[in-house]
């Protein structure tokens, strides 16, 4: 198997291989996966690492693996108000849920509970698979690694 132990610290370069996973299992330090090419792989990186799309890391072989953010469930509030768009940011991120911030939307990990609270405040939800890349936590630029406080069925 191989092992990937650290981040690239070169220069900007192509990748040879590429790690495709979901946000969840890049905000793990320590993962047993596979590049896409299936290779089996076990990512051992400093504890609190959170992998993003577009980062490289170096692999024991000497290659260059390049992280992409899988597509996944989630969901997607589009609004041209930024009135309520903010109600909601406020309401999820009071439930401690991880969010990832655009010009005009907010996404988050899908959960029918949260869609359902947002579209109480007025606000439509898209559930749809794309990449999820929350924002990092405001003390010590991690993001979030948790949930919020109840479980999915």
């Amino acid at each position: 198997m191989l092992s990937i132990t650290q981040r690239w610290a070169g220069e900007t370069k192509s990748a040879d291989v590429q790690l495709v996973l979901p946000f969840q299992l890049r905000s793990k330090s320590r993962v047993r996966t596979a590049l896409d090419s299936g290779e089996e792989v076990g990512l051992v990186l400093e504890r609190g690492s959170i992998l993003r799309g577009g980062d490289l890391l170096l692999a024991q072989d000497g290659r260059v693996v390049a992280v992409v953010a899988a597509p996944e469930r989630v969901s997607t509030v589009h609004s041209g108000d930024p009135h309520h768009l903010l109600r909601a940011a406020y309401h999820l991120g009071n439930r401690h849920v991880a969010l990832q911030i655009g010009a005009g939307w907010v996404r988050y990990q899908h959960d029918h509970v949260l869609d359902d609270m947002v579209k109480g405040l007025g606000l439509e939800v898209q559930v749809e698979d794309a990449p999820f890349e929350p924002e990092a936590g405001a003390y010590g630029g991690h993001a979030p690694l948790m949930g919020h406080g109840h479980s999915h069925g």
